[in-house]
């Protein structure tokens, strides 16, 4: 899906016809509990500093919600998922990133994952441009923070899966 380009630029788009790009972020969780984030920057905007994000991307034309959550959890970490399931959180959000207005609406998938390293060979030129480390956060660490995260209910989309993952574990008897 194309971006929404500001109105009146030359790429499209109009203040009366926005087409808000699709977009999947995946809250991957490993069996320690933490979960994978980037933290990046905005090469066109150094004095707004960093922040931290889950892996994910655009939707391509063609792909379905899921496909482009294994896709994107693919490129950029080089973890090939059997599935994702269903969103478990929607969100919309307007951000300027490199000089360009984006109307997003972002769906949140939740996955387990094996704590693995990094394989950073399918990453775009952008990734590579903005992508500044990443790192496995726990639930207290995210909590305790002052950095910036996105999405900011991240703690509690981690702590969401958290307790899903108790409750679907087999119990003592």
């Amino acid at each position: 899906m194309r971006p929404a380009w500001p109105p009146g630029d030359p790429r499209g788009g109009s203040a009366m016809t926005p087409t808000p790009r699709v977009a999947v972020r995946v809250v991957l969780v490993d069996p320690a509990g933490r979960t994978l984030l980037f933290r990046g920057h905005d090469p066109h905007r150094p004095d707004d500093g960093t922040w931290w994000f889950t892996p994910g991307g655009g939707v391509e034309d063609g792909e379905t919600l899921a496909e482009a959550a294994l896709r994107e959890v693919r490129e950029e970490t080089g973890i090939t998922l059997d599935g994702v399931g269903e969103p478990v959180s929607v969100r919309s959000i307007r951000f300027r990133f490199e000089g360009v207005v984006y109307d997003q609406v972002e769906h949140y998938f939740v996955a387990r994952v094996e704590a693995v390293e990094l394989d950073e060979s399918g990453w775009t030129d952008i990734e590579r441009r903005v992508v500044v480390e990443h790192r496995w956060w726990g639930l207290h660490a995210l909590r305790g923070t002052s950095d910036r995260i996105f999405p900011a209910e991240l703690p509690q989309l981690l702590a969401a899966a958290l307790d899903a993952a108790a409750l679907d574990a087999p119990g003592e008897m």
